[in-house]
């Protein structure tokens, strides 16, 4: 019989509190399933303002957590418990105002300027998470830390707390989401840590004179863990590795990829109750009906035989939309529609926002993020596209297949390892994959998939089936992070 661990799960956001990407649905869905598995879990995360405490019902505990911030003294905070939603798993909520009620989102101002805080802000949420097991008398054998935000665990649990009879034997496993975002920072924060300037050296959390909060979580933790496969080869080289891939190299032995997996309770074309009609493989007819919904609600023509692509992603530079920005207008000479969700660089807001003015009746644009009108892109359209420097995992090339809609993604990390690129030899494939990141590359990419949209419907068709049989668990994710749970207990306390 496998053993039950106790599991500390600490993360910048979780589902439904607070989400700006997929680590908060990340962070849920694992919860969920290592409560199947019996295992006990506890997860925390801060209490940002942007939280409707009452719409969510939070409960405000009758104690105050104090958290030892070096230099800044002992921090006061209070503590909010819930559960995380149709589960018995208690996620607690670190209350600070001056660190958490700030006039913006999670990360970032209402300008999308980074709080000059952040790094108070994350290394404040590391130290309490683990005072909080303390004040629960909750003994875990993993703390699982998540990006840059919670990296400094691993770091206070191999020093400041190496020897405290709660976190002796307790390993650590970090998983890095996105490289890219690595938590660096003046080197006077070394003080806030409060675990000696002789930790800030190259071996650690030195880097290029500041402190890197994610190179010293990387170089601490029991075992790493990115969110694929190919990522986890990927982030050991020059061209994805940020500056870190020597440091990721040195540590391969201890560096796993796990792919993440879909919540096919959420993401079900037979019981999504975003879209205007539900519909499976067996009955496709209703599809064809949310496609028309979308055009309907995008003010856009209902025609059937037009290709229908979207797009929903950040706008940023990491998601290939300075190259399709290149691409796009020469893409709409065509007879097609083009559906656009998401927000990001201010250039790209309003190049993208202003597509529906200029190309009427072809474009519908929403610049912001919308729960609804995601499910209702990826049920309506006939192609995604994915045209990533660089990705992880992604989960929307996941959630499209099993809707129907074919993916056009650039073949790397996770979008190479869930995406069968399809041969019309051998007739199989899932979806269409690029390999060099540029226009002409996207552009023909895009035109295949279409030439088969129109002239070959059928093998169109049969690619869609084949998409939707894919499966992508969180119930096989859960149980390959089990194991390296296990490997990082059998490490730590050999």
């Amino acid at each position: 019989m496998t053993k039950k661990l106790n599991l500390l799960i600490a993360a910048s956001e979780v589902w439904p509190f607070a989400k700006e990407g997929g680590l908060a649905d990340v962070v849920c869905a694992l919860a969920r399933e290592f409560e199947k598995s019996g295992h006990y879990v506890r997860v925390v995360m801060p209490k940002y303002g942007l939280i409707d405490k009452e719409g969510f019902n939070l409960k405000k505990l009758d104690v105050i957590l104090k958290v030892h911030m070096g230099v800044l003294g002992i921090i006061e905070c209070a503590l909010y418990e819930w559960r995380i939603p149709n589960t018995n798993i208690p996620i607690y909520f670190i209350d600070r105002k001056d660190m958490y009620d700030l006039d913006g989102g999670i990360y970032a101002d209402k300008n999308g300027e980074p709080y000059l805080n952040n790094d108070n802000r994350f290394v404040l949420l590391s130290r309490a998470a683990l005072e909080l097991c303390k004040m629960l008398e909750f003994k875990p054998d993993i703390v699982h830390a998540h990006d840059w935000q919670t990296a400094a665990i691993p770091v206070f649990l191999n020093t400041i707390y190496k020897e405290d009879t709660m976190f002796r034997d307790c390993a650590s496993v970090l998983t890095i989401h996105n490289l890219q975002y690595q938590g660096e920072f003046y080197a006077g924060l070394m003080d806030v840590l409060g675990i000696g300037r002789v930790h800030f050296n190259a071996e650690e959390l030195e880097y290029y004179g500041k402190v890197n909060l994610l190179k010293g979580g990387i170089n601490h933790a029991d075992f790493i863990t990115t969110v694929s496969e190919n990522y986890a080869s990927e982030i050991q080289t020059e061209e994805f590795g940020f500056g870190l891939n020597g440091v990721l190299t040195k540590r391969k032995d201890s560096l796993i990829g796990v792919l993440n997996g879909v919540d096919y309770e959420l993401w079900n074309p037979q019981t999504d109750t975003y879209i205007v009609q539900n519909y499976s493989k067996d009955e496709l007819t209703a599809k064809g009906v949310c496609k028309a919904a979308l055009q309907k609600h995008f003010n856009l023509p209902q025609k059937s035989h037009v290709p229908f692509l979207g797009l929903i992603t950040k706008l940023v530079k990491q998601k290939g939309i300075d190259v399709f920005a290149e691409t796009v207008c020469q893409l709409l000479e065509h007879d097609i529609q083009l559906a656009i969700l998401g927000s990001g660089e201010t250039w790209a807001n309003f190049f993208f926002g202003d597509l529906n003015r200029r190309f009427p009746g072809k474009v519908g644009c929403y610049i912001g993020y919308d729960e609804t009108l995601a499910h209702q892109i990826t049920a309506g359209v006939d192609l995604l596209l994915m045209p990533s420097r660089f990705e992880p995992c992604g989960l929307n090339q996941m959630y499209c297949m099993c809707y129907g809609t074919l993916p056009i993604v650039r073949a790397v990390g996770g979008l190479n390892d869930t995406v069968i690129n399809f041969d019309e030899h051998t007739m199989e494939g899932t979806g269409f994959k690029f390999y060099e990141l540029t226009a002409e590359a996207l552009l023909n990419t895009i035109n295949w998939a279409m030439h088969i949209y129109y002239n070959r419907n059928e093998m169109f068709k049969k690619i869609m089936l084949k998409a939707m049989d894919m499966r992508f668990t969180w119930e096989n994710s859960a149980k390959r992070y089990e194991e390296i749970y296990f490997q990082a207990i059998k490490k730590k306390r050999d």
